[in-house]
């Protein structure tokens, strides 16, 4: 598992360490990215793409999204 903990990061830093991330997951490899907020423009991406991912909250109100390749 790739983690990636990206809170604190302004735009677009987030989205490029996740796109150079997935470049090197192989099927069923998975990338964990934490941030503060949700990355709708990353959901758009993954969809088309055929990544899945599942999203969760956090106790400190982050959120966590694992992405995995198929």
């Amino acid at each position: 598992m790739i983690h990636i903990d990206a809170r604190g990061l302004e735009p677009p830093r987030p989205f490029e360490l996740v796109m150079e991330a997935l470049c090197s997951l192989q099927p069923g490899d998975t990338v964990r990215l934490v941030l503060e907020r949700e990355p709708h423009p990353l959901f758009r991406v993954l969809d088309r793409n055929g990544y899945r991912y599942e999203m969760r909250r956090g106790d400190d109100g982050s959120y966590q999204i694992d992405i995995t390749a198929s």
